[in-house]
Parts: C-alpha cells; structure tokens; sequence
C-alpha cells in the first residue's frame, strides 16, 4: 500500500523533495535503515519496511500514526499529537488506507 502510494510501483521515482525509489525513502533515512543503494528496489523496499516498522514500534501499532510519521516524520506526529493538520498528511494517509483496505479485500 505504500510502494502503491509513494511510487505507483515505479523503480526511478524521484520526488521534488529528493525521495527515491519505490518506497520513496530520502537519503538520511534510508542511511539510519542501513540501505546500501538507494536505488536498489530490494534494499529500497527492505529500508521502507524498516522504517515503517519502526514508526509502528514508536506509535504502539497505530497504523495511521505510523503512516502519518512516514510521510511528514514523527516529530510532527508526536509534535501534533497525532496527525498533522498538513493536507498533503492527510491525503496520503487515506489514500494509504484505501489501497490498506483493498490489498486485504483481494485477498
């Protein structure tokens, strides 16, 4: 549901805030993940796991904290004390729980 919201799947995504790869990872995280290159789609994917599990460990399991600190970090989170109030946030998050909610309908 990520890869599908970040990217659309696309190996050479590169956003305007310099996010790379399927997973859409910028370059500190994705060292802090231990990603070797960046635009590996393996390593790309295996760092967004990691990080996303992180957020999950760090927001006690709330998916939607943890989708939230993906897109706009988690000190903006814990700052917010939950979602921030950025439309861009906000957007992804319900565009990630759709594809959530579909992936698990399709299976």
């Amino acid at each position: 549901a990520v890869i599908a919201t970040e990217s659309r799947g696309q190996l050479n995504a590169k956003s305007g805030k310099n996010a790379k790869g399927v997973m859409q990872l910028i370059d500190s995280t994705a060292s802090q993940m231990g990603v070797n290159n960046i635009w590996n789609p393996y390593d790309n994917i295996m760092g967004g796991a990691k990080y996303l599990r992180t957020m999950l460990d760090r927001f006690n399991g709330d998916t939607v904290k943890a989708l939230a600190s993906y897109n706009a970090g988690p000190s903006a989170v814990e700052k917010h004390n939950g979602v921030p109030p950025y439309k861009e946030t906000q957007q992804y998050i319900k565009k990630t729980m759709n594809y959530i909610n579909y992936f698990k309908a399709s299976e």
